[in-house]
């Protein structure tokens, strides 16, 4: 009888742990780890990966480091706060002060991407009303929010985005977001039964 109590806690154990396995495996992955779980636990597994914690506000949480070859790289971790589930990771990379060192980041951004999730789902890679001839005007466009540079990837676990920002006229950089599909799918039914 002990025997078949063991043997049964064994199957029933390994069964719990292959669910866990397999479900993680649904979710969109960012340096390696699923997109899933609370804010604490992934920021836990994200300073396991190098990133240093810098704050934690409102359901956000702002890390630092390295990430696919740039250094100090600011990473976002982000959940609604009515429920404390990671959806969306954002990475803001160095900022550029020249169209060629931004716009060669970008490009070579979207090659390793692509080399990873197949051809971008879609890309738009343009100027606002004219296109500038010198990369001293490029960069005015870009601090002015007049570059629109996006490629978006779809896969079965969720969407990658890419893009080129600006923050306020200082600030030019590369953005890359990760959106979980199953998790950012649970929190917006949270939402539509609230409504």
């Amino acid at each position: 009888m002990k025997k078949i109590v063991v043997t049964l806690c064994f199957i029933f154990t390994v069964m719990t742990c292959f669910g866990q396995s397999t479900d993680s495996s649904k979710h969109l992955t960012f340096k390696g780890v699923p997109i899933n779980g609370t804010l604490a636990e992934y920021v836990s597994k994200m300073k396991s990966s190098g990133f240093r914690h810098i704050s934690t506000t409102d359901g956000v949480s702002i890390l630092e480091g390295d990430f696919a070859g740039y250094k100090n790289c600011t990473v976002g971790v982000s959940t609604l706060k009515q429920k404390d589930l990671v959806s969306k990771i954002a990475v803001m990379f160095p900022d550029c002060d020249n169209w060629s060192s931004l716009s060669s980041n970008y490009f070579n951004l979207k090659e390793l991407l692509t080399e990873k999730y197949g051809t971008p789902s879609k890309s738009i890679e343009e100027f606002q009303s004219s296109t500038p001839n010198t990369d001293a005007t490029k960069m005015s466009y870009v601090r002015l929010g007049r570059c629109k540079y996006i490629t978006t990837f779809e896969t079965g676990k969720g969407v990658i985005q890419l893009s080129i920002e600006n923050d306020d006229v200082t600030r030019c950089f590369i953005k890359l977001i990760y959106f979980d599909k199953i998790n950012s799918e649970a929190i917006k039914k949270q939402a539509l039964d609230d409504l």
